[in-house]
């Protein structure tokens, strides 16, 4: 029976090396930027006795994660937009509405 626990992402935490623990987030932020600043990947690997596998994880994860959060945003530019439309829609069916009533009062006359 294997005695490695499984993280929150599902993952062996024995994928880091021994002697390690658990890594906080703030931690691991911190190696993820210094190999996106350039850092040799089996350098930083010896360093922060992390394994090869396990930094490019949490690299890959941090950058999936990024890509997610721009692509809600621009969601959210488009929705704001949507609503903003929706609301102009609104307004001018309630004018065409008043003007029908004022003009549902009037008799026209052919001259």
């Amino acid at each position: 029976m294997s005695t490695a626990k499984k993280s929150d992402s599902g993952t062996s935490e024995s994928s880091a090396m021994p002697g390690s623990g658990r890594w906080s987030s703030k931690r691991t932020l911190t190696v993820i930027l210094e190999l996106l600043r350039g850092a040799d990947l089996e350098a930083t690997s010896r360093k922060h006795r992390v394994t090869v596998a396990t930094l490019t994880e949490w690299r890959d994860r941090f950058l999936a994660g990024g890509e997610a959060v721009l692509k809600s945003r621009e969601n959210d530019e488009e929705d704001e937009e949507k609503r903003r439309l929706k609301s102009v829609v609104a307004n001018i069916s309630i004018e065409n509405e008043r003007c029908g009533r004022r003009l549902s009062g009037w008799r026209i006359t052919a001259l």
